[in-house]
């Protein structure tokens, strides 16, 4: 019997070969985007879960009301780990994490700027990276030991054993190889290229033990069977125990290893989703993309069941049972899918890459493991039972006696489950032509925002080596060389926010009051470098007032906070230096575009905490001839370290990444729907044209005319568009309201982009459906009217 349905099967497929054809390419395109959507949630909802005591690993976050607004983060004090190890009897273990830190390294002729984290000892105890040499008890015990990643030791030492080797870095301090780690996974927060020990941080004056300078991450491992309700309440105020002067509100909590990456996005002090949305939203765009292939499937097999009725009708004659058709019928869909599958596999592998470029994933098909393939074969025949199941009961039910007299009527009804299905592929791909639209009008909008400062021509260089003692003569050549015309130092990059206080006081601050300030530090001249705007007073200028070094300068969102009327020379207090302030400027982006910017200070030299140095550079000469300058000089005074520098333009374009990222995806998917759906109404409209040859070929008798025909076949289809519109129309307006509500900088819906989408919609299915109606209208009525 199964021998007698797969030859049946596969003479359908041969005698049909177009609608075989739209049928296999429809469910290969499908099921290879259902594919790569499920492969980038399971990268996803793996995030963190291969450590093997991830069901005891948490992170201690800070809860406390700023700007009038209850905030988390998890950033905490350094202090707290060995505090919560002290007193906590459900501790069994906490491991910090510095991650910002990047390291010049020195082997030999080498010079590598790597980044990597700075880790307690226990690190290895906490977290599963496995160690391919090396004891994860005593691997970080030394001061001065490292443990490198695979990669990294095959670029510093090649094929040489890398264990008891020596490197240099920062060109101070010489670290021996104490271990070698496997390389991280690509579905981890972690992302480092070595570990070294806390013990060399606090060696280099890193470590601190204060309460209020919230810069760590802690990872507690609570003992087996421990209670986190216990340690939640205990955790709880903590800090308070220690640091009398914390405001009563301020709270710390732990939260688990397991939503670190899709639940953590905070509002009001309270969980409130995350990425897990965009899972469940790109989990749902999978499905709708399957099932609008499997809804091909049906349409074309119900569309073409006349041919057919007559089998059915002598097989029910000769006694076949309802089930047995219906196996039949299911057993050819299933094959069909079992073809499309082995392409959507070759489709897959073929892609991957540049979706995994897009996505920024390495995503790959395991095809050694046992379990991939029952999922397969579990999905090719979930996706042949989807896609067969109407159109095998829709067939089986056909009555011989009225099949074999002729009668075999046709649906002429305004609904019926065939235009459902086209209304139902068509709702979803406008859904996401609307969304595409969205997505880009409002990073469009982010992007043409006034930034408040000049990128051009402006980059920027990390203090690092001899750069610190040099910088002075490093100014005075670059400025001189006519490679710059303006050299500014500051606490972090303009693009960044590396540093936020809410302890700054000023003459009237309401006690209760905890505004969250940016803060920022420059040297000397921000003007000249960043093309900033003052509203009041001037810039910091050190030669002509030395006492600009304690000078801070204030946006006006800062002036506003701190309700001065006259806000030149007054005093704001910071880590116990009386500021006094000089200028204010116009608001710019620091951080995100998408965001109101904050009230912000800048502080003057006297802050001290320098890190990078920006440098305009000469727009008289090519950047590429400036840059050779800079290298130059920088060659010379910093000898030790590579010239690396970064665009501002690059960066602040960076920002954008996420969303334009959404947006692609978003693209991508709307086209895929959309070449799926118009495969069906192709071999929908080339079946109607087949299907009423007779009587358009009585219609050109009676004089119609080619366009009155072609408009004839057509209408349906486009009525059946427009009313996916309707639907489609309400349904997009949500999701993206509920979209734009995550960014408080956005744009509002214009009508423009759904009579976009609707214009769009109906000019493809025209464009579809306008080759059979054309041809079928344009053919010779003496042809189709002939008797056979």
């Amino acid at each position: 019997m199964l021998k007698n349905y797969l030859k049946i099967a596969f003479r359908n497929l041969l005698k049909n070969k177009g609608f075989s054809f739209i049928n296999i390419l429809g469910l290969s395109v499908g099921m290879a985007s259902a594919i790569l959507i499920l492969l980038w949630i399971q990268n996803e909802v793996g995030y963190d879960k291969f450590h093997e005591k991830s069901d005891r690993i948490y992170e201690a976050w800070n809860r406390d009301t700023f700007s009038n607004k209850l905030q988390c983060w998890n950033t905490t004090p350094k202090v707290l780990a060995r505090t919560l190890e002290r007193d906590m009897p459900e501790v069994e273990q906490v491991t910090r994490v510095d991650w910002r830190r990047s390291y010049l390294f020195s082997i030999g002729e080498k010079r590598l700027t790597v980044k990597g984290n700075l880790v307690d000892s226990n690190f290895f105890n906490t977290f599963t990276f496995p160690l391919i040499k090396g004891d994860p008890n005593t691997v970080l015990k030394d001061m001065y030991s490292i443990v490198l990643t695979e990669s990294l030791a095959k670029s510093f030492f090649g094929n040489e054993e890398p264990m008891g080797k020596i490197v240099r870095i920062d060109n101070r301090d010489n670290l021996t190889v104490t271990g070698i780690m496997k390389d991280l996974p690509n579905n981890t927060r972690f992302n480092f290229e070595y570990v070294i020990p806390w013990a060399f941080l606090r060696k280099t004056g890193g470590d601190d033990q204060s309460w209020g300078n919230n810069s760590t991450r802690n990872y507690v491992l609570l003992k087996k069977n421990a209670s986190i309700a216990s340690a939640n309440n205990n955790i709880r105020y903590i800090r308070k125990k220690y640091n009398r002067n914390w405001d009563d509100k301020g709270e710390m909590f732990l939260y688990p290893i397991s939503r670190w990456r899709l639940y953590s996005k905070f509002t009001n002090g309270k969980e409130d989703g995350g990425l897990i949305d965009f899972v469940k939203m790109f989990a749902i765009i999978a499905a709708f993309i399957l099932l609008i292939a499997c809804f091909n499937f049906m349409n074309l097999s119900t569309a073409r069941s006349e041919k057919r009725s007559k089998e059915v009708g002598i097989r029910k004659v000769v006694g076949a049972s309802k089930g047995s058709l219906v196996r039949q019928f299911l057993g050819e869909s299933i094959l069909i899918a079992f073809i499309a599958g082995v392409f959507a596999l070759l489709i897959v592998q073929l892609t991957l890459p540049a979706f995994g470029t897009l996505t920024d994933k390495k995503l790959y098909l395991d095809y050694g493991n046992i379990y991939f393939w029952f999922v397969f074969i579990g999905f090719i025949l979930l996706t042949g039972i989807i896609a067969g199941s109407y159109p095998a009961f829709y067939l089986s039910a056909f009555k011989p006696v009225t099949v074999l007299k002729g009668m075999f009527s046709k649906s002429r009804s305004i609904i019926s489950p065939r235009k459902i299905l086209v209304v139902l592929q068509f709702t979803f791909a406008i859904i996401l032509i609307i969304c595409t639209a969205i997505v880009k009008e409002q990073i469009d909008h982010a992007r043409n925002r006034e930034t408040g400062y000049d990128k051009n021509n402006l980059i920027y260089h990390f203090v690092n080596g001899d750069l610190e003692k040099n910088y002075p003569l490093v100014r005075n050549e670059l400025l001189a060389s006519g490679a710059a015309t303006s050299v500014v130092k500051t606490s972090a990059p303009i693009t960044e926010g590396w540093s936020d206080s809410w302890g700054f006081q000023w003459e009237g601050k309401a006690p209760d009051d905890k505004t969250d300030f940016d803060r920022f530090a420059a040297d000397d001249k921000l003007s000249a470098a960043f093309g900033l705007q003052f509203v009041k007073g001037r810039d910091f200028d050190l030669k002509q007032y030395p006492t600009d070094s304690t000078g801070i300068i204030l946006n006006e969102s800062a002036v506003k906070t701190m309700n001065f009327k006259d806000p030149i020379g007054k005093i704001v207090k910071d880590d116990n230096i009386n500021w006094h302030v000089v200028g204010v400027i116009k608001d710019f982006i620091l951080q995100s575009p998408f965001y109101p910017t904050k009230p912000m200070c800048i502080e003057g030299a006297k802050a001290g905490f320098f890190n990078v140095m920006h440098i305009k550079l000469n727009n008289k000469n090519t950047t590429a001839d400036n840059l050779k300058r800079a290298e130059i000089i920088f060659k010379k005074y910093n000898p030790q370290y590579p010239f690396d520098y970064k665009f501002i333009d690059e960066d602040y374009a960076a920002k954008f990444k996420s969303e334009e990222r959404t947006g692609t995806l978003a693209a991508l998917f709307a086209g895929l729907t959309i070449f799926i759906s118009c495969l069906g109404l192709f071999g929908l409209a080339a079946y109607m044209a087949e299907s009423r040859v007779k009587e358009i070929g009585i219609r050109k008798v009676l004089g119609a005319s080619v366009t009155g025909i072609a408009a004839l076949l057509s209408k349906d289809f486009i009525g059946l568009v427009m009313i996916s519109f309707l639907f489609a129309s309400p349904v997009a307006w949500w999701f993206m309201h509920k979209w734009l509500e995550n960014y408080p900088y956005h744009i509002s819906i214009n009508w423009w982009v759904f009579a976009m989408a609707a214009t769009l919609s109906i000019l493809i299915a025209l464009l579809t459906v306008s080759y059979h109606a054309i041809r079928a209208a344009t053919a010779n009525p003496v042809k189709s009217l002939r008797t056979e």
